[in-house]
């Protein structure tokens, strides 16, 4: 099965939000109350996307909170199992089997 290429969330933020709505980088952080460098290092995943970002993007797009926070994670987990750094923490951690789940 092929693994279609993971999409950073910034890239869904330009691509999605910003070029639709002719919103800039420096109009985006200027309306956000946030650096302009924190929405160029977020478009270029170079920054993840933050709870406090995540609100100020969710106030401004209408959208909710942990749609963008959603979006970060979703990245990050197939990120670091792609990577194979989840399979490094299975071999290394040691599962308690004495757990009990309510």
């Amino acid at each position: 099965m092929e693994r279609i290429d993971l999409i950073p969330p910034g890239e869904i933020l330009l691509t999605e939000f910003m070029e639709p709505n002719g919103i800039s980088q420096t109009k985006l952080a200027g309306d956000l109350d946030i650096p302009q460098s924190r929405v160029a290092d977020i478009i270029k995943g170079k920054r993840s996307i933050t709870v406090d970002t995540a609100m100020r993007l969710s106030v401004y797009f209408s959208t909710s909170v942990n749609f963008w926070l959603n979006l970060q994670n979703n990245y990050d987990i197939e990120k670091a199992e792609r990577s194979g750094e989840f399979e490094v923490i299975i071999s290394r951690v040691r599962q308690n089997v004495h757990i009990v789940h309510a």
